[in-house]
């Protein structure tokens, strides 16, 4: 029987990482293809922004993934 392993996302604490290492994570979230922002134009330094303050408030944290080994944005959930 083929088990498939379950996924483990660990929280990380932007404080825990360099502003280096949030910059370039908040970065390729917003150039991920499919990431939309609506019909308004927005600068790279805007979406950085509002990325920062919706981590800063809680709704989005950063999260590690055991089976892809990858870290990523995520909308934190209740």
């Amino acid at each position: 029987m083929n088990s498939t392993p379950e996924e483990e996302l660990l929280v990380i604490p932007t404080d825990r990482l360099s502003k280096d290492a949030v910059d370039g994570l908040i970065e390729e979230f917003i150039l991920r293809e499919g990431t939309d922002y609506g019909h308004e134009d927005t600068t790279l330094e805007q979406k950085k922004n509002q990325i920062y303050t919706q981590i800063a408030s809680g709704h989005v944290v950063i999260v590690y993934s055991s089976i892809t080994q990858n870290t990523s944005l995520m909308k934190k959930t209740l």
